[in-house]
């Protein structure tokens, strides 16, 4: 099987790529606040979320 490569993608998806990597870090820092002040556990369970594609987007996994 072939390994993916972001740079290979139609053009509007690898704008689409972009676009939620750059929007990302904001969300996350929005969230990672909100979990602070009232942590329930969908938002416990968001943050997990944005951490982790946080984490593949600085790593390139994505």
């Amino acid at each position: 099987m072939a390994r993916f490569y972001r740079y290979r993608l139609p053009p509007w998806a690898r704008n689409c790529i972009f676009i939620c990597e750059k929007a990302t870090l904001p969300i996350l820092i929005f969230q990672l606040i909100r979990t602070l002040f009232f942590p329930t556990t969908l938002d416990v369970l968001l943050l997990g979320i944005f951490v982790g594609l946080f984490i593949a987007f600085h790593l390139e996994w994505i």
